[in-house]
């Protein structure tokens, strides 16, 4: 999920940093940008308040 990787830039948050911020493993993060696997529909949740954007943003459907 390209997105989550261009927000994460834009913040200037490590993988680390935002994996502690909501709740996951910094591996679970890696996994997500680099498209091997993508995020439960519980993370997008939060992945869109952390960062103010919509779920359909992250889903690329904005």
């Amino acid at each position: 999920m390209e997105n989550i990787k261009c927000l994460r830039a834009e913040k200037n948050l490590s993988r680390a940093a935002l994996a502690k911020a909501i709740g996951v493993s910094q591996k679970a993060v890696d996994y997500w940008e680099r498209g091997v696997n993508e995020p439960k529909a519980s993370y997008i949740v939060l992945l869109a308040d952390f960062f103010g954007v919509s779920a359909d943003f992250l889903l690329g459907r904005e």
